[in-house]
């Protein structure tokens, strides 16, 4: 028998795609969706590329906790009392914003302001599957992380566990998607149209999350560039080792075997990995200068939000993670 799945908040981009993914899943049923402004109209009349025949349904928890998870796709902040209302209820769930993905209260609230379930902090796994799969497998929340983390940590994870992180920085670029289909108006397309501009320089939200699952008390300077794109991201690393090491045994020896990461030799683009799980990396000496420099690209939509957010609710369940997403 399927496992019953909610996707809330189905009408943005993020919750769409999920929406699209899991409607099609061998095993699962996409049992309800919701929206506020679009209840009322069915998802494929909204976002026809996700061919979801399904009425979007105003949100109720006495209906729509009636599932064995869910997948929470609403902005920060708003998502902690809703994921909190869901596991009360017992459902699994799977939060796509940031409520639950920094370990530290304090350093949630010093990003983010006031944190509506703290209690439920330490009950989240951080939903990267090739750091944490065992603990998601276990797990009866999960927190997405955010598409900028997942490149970046995935570029540096090898490099953090040999203990070579020094100093680094990290330069990502992103398609306008990630921010949303109501943007504010200097993300708007007509503003990033024809430019590539860099935002929240020096504060970006996802530098601390980026920082916690780096370890090892590593800092990075990281900024965030939008480009002229609809979808797609890449982050180039740029590191001064803290030491020397085999960088081509030390990134195959970490992702040998990973289903949806790739390390390749030549810098990856954008198109290689849209509308696909898959994160393509590739790591270079630079032999003038000393430094260590990474590229990572990946989907925002898909790697960087929700079909990775379906490798987490595959692996929750005891399913192969790579389920519906092939």
């Amino acid at each position: 028998m399927a496992e019953r799945v909610a996707v809330l908040g189905a009408a943005g981009y993020a919750g769409a795609v999920a929406s699209a993914l899991l409607h099609r899943h061998p095993r699962f049923e996409l049992a309800h969706i919701t929206a506020r402004a679009e209840a009322g109209r069915r998802l494929d009349a909204v976002h026809p590329r996700t061919r979801v025949p399904l009425v979007l349904e105003t949100y109720d928890p006495d209906r729509h906790a009636e599932v064995d998870a869910a997948i929470v796709a609403y902005p920060h902040g708003a998502a902690a009392p809703v994921v909190a209302e869901l596991r009360e209820r017992g459902v699994r769930v799977v939060d796509l914003s940031a409520d639950f993905r920094l370990h530290d209260r304090a350093v949630y609230e010093d990003w983010y302001g006031d944190h509506g379930a703290p209690a439920l902090i330490g009950d989240a796994v951080y939903g990267l599957p090739e750091l944490h799969r065992a603990q998601i497998a276990g797990a009866d929340l999960v927190a997405n992380p955010g598409c900028y983390p997942t490149a970046a940590i995935l570029a540096l994870a090898p490099l953090a566990r040999a203990g070579l992180l020094e100093d680094v920085v990290i330069d990502a670029k992103s398609g306008v998607s990630g921010a949303g289909r109501e943007p504010t108006h200097d993300k708007h397309f007509v503003a990033v149209e024809g430019t590539v501009t860099p935002y929240k320089v020096g504060r970006h939200r996802h530098t601390p999350e980026i920082e916690q699952e780096l370890g090892g008390g590593v800092r990075v300077t990281f900024t965030p560039h939008l480009v002229p794109l609809s979808y797609g991201e890449l982050v180039s690393c740029y590191v001064m080792p803290a030491g020397e090491g085999d960088l081509t045994a030390l990134y195959d020896e970490a992702y040998r075997g990973e289903p949806w990461v790739e390390v390749v030799e030549e810098p990856p683009g954008m198109k290689e990995v849209r509308e696909t799980n898959y994160c393509r990396i590739s790591v270079h000496r630079d032999d003038r200068t000393g430094r260590i420099i990474v590229f990572a690209t990946i989907d925002n939509l898909w790697k960087g939000t929700s079909s990775q957010a379906v490798q987490n609710l595959n692996l929750m369940f005891s399913l192969n993670e790579s389920e519906g997403l092939a």
